[in-house]
C-alpha cells in the first residue's frame, strides 16, 4: 500500500524497551497500524460520490490507480473505497493463478461436480416456467411446458472449477470513487484519524502509551 496512506495515519509513542527510563522522551514513534479508516456505510448508495468499475483480467490495484487517477501511488483509495481489506483473498485472480489455485485445492476433483443446478425453462410464448441456477437435485424434473406427458430435467452439473470461476468474477465488480471528490475525501480522512483531547494525547498527530 502506498506511502500516501501511511502518510496520513496518526503517530503512537510506546516505552523503549532498550530503555530503563519512564519518561516521554525516551519513547519510540511509530505508525498506528491499529487505526484504519473506512467510508460510510450510506455512502456506497451514493452514486454521485461513487461508480461501478468492473476489473479487468490482470489488473492490480495500483494499475487500476493509474487507469482512473493517473497515479499508481492513489491503490489505497481503490481498496478501501472497494472495502478490500486483504488484497490475496478479495482481489479477483488472472485466469492462470486462478487454475493453479485450483489443481492446488482440489487436485484430481478439479473438475469433479460440487452441486446441480436448473437451466432455463420458458415455453413457446417466450414465458419463463423456470430460472436458470437453482440448486436442485440431478433427478429434479418439471412437465414439458409445451408437451403433454413429458418431463424435462432442466439440470446441469457445476464443476468445483466453474465455483471458483464464478466467485472470482463477483469480485470484479467494485465501486470506486470519483475523481473529483478525491481532495475532499483526503481531508475528510485526515480529520477522521486526529487524535482527540485525552490523558495519552500529545498533539492531534500522537499519543503516548
Amino acid at each position: 500500500m502506498s506511502k500516501h496512506y501511511f502518510r496520513n495515519l496518526p503517530n503512537i509513542q510506546y516505552k523503549n524497551p532498550l530503555d530503563s527510563s519512564v519518561t516521554r522522551k525516551n519513547g519510540v514513534i511509530v505508525k498506528n497500524m491499529f487505526l484504519r479508516a473506512k467510508l460510510k456505510d450510506a455512502i456506497y448508495s451514493d452514486l454521485t460520490f461513487l461508480q461501478s468499475y468492473t476489473i479487468k483480467e490482470g489488473m492490480r490495484p495500483d494499475t487500476v490507480a493509474e487507469e482512473i487517477y493517473g497515479n499508481s501511488e492513489l491503490d489505497w483509495i481503490i481498496l478501501m473505497t472497494a472495502n478490500i481489506i486483504n488484497v490475496r483473498s478479495e482481489w479477483p485472480m488472472d485466469s492462470k493463478v486462478l487454475y493453479d489455485y485450483c489443481e492446488r485445492k482440489y487436485g484430481t476433483d478439479l473438475n469433479a461436480t460440487q452441486f446441480y443446478e436448473t437451466t432455463e425453462v420458458r415455453d413457446n410464448q417466450g414465458r419463463l416456467i423456470l430460472p436458470a441456477q437453482l440448486r436442485v437435485d440431478s433427478n429434479f424434473t418439471i412437465p414439458d411446458p409445451d408437451t403433454h406427458n413429458i418431463t424435462l430435467n432442466p439440470v446441469i452439473g457445476i464443476s468445483n472449477y466453474l465455483v471458483e470461476t464464478r466467485e472470482n468474477e463477483k469480485k470484479r465488480n467494485i465501486k470506486i470513487m470519483r475523481e473529483e471528490y478525491m481532495t475532499m475525501f483526503m481531508m475528510d480522512m485526515k480529520d477522521t484519524l486526529e487524535y482527540s483531547k485525552s490523558s495519552q494525547t500529545v498533539n492531534k498527530r500522537l499519543k503516548s502509551t
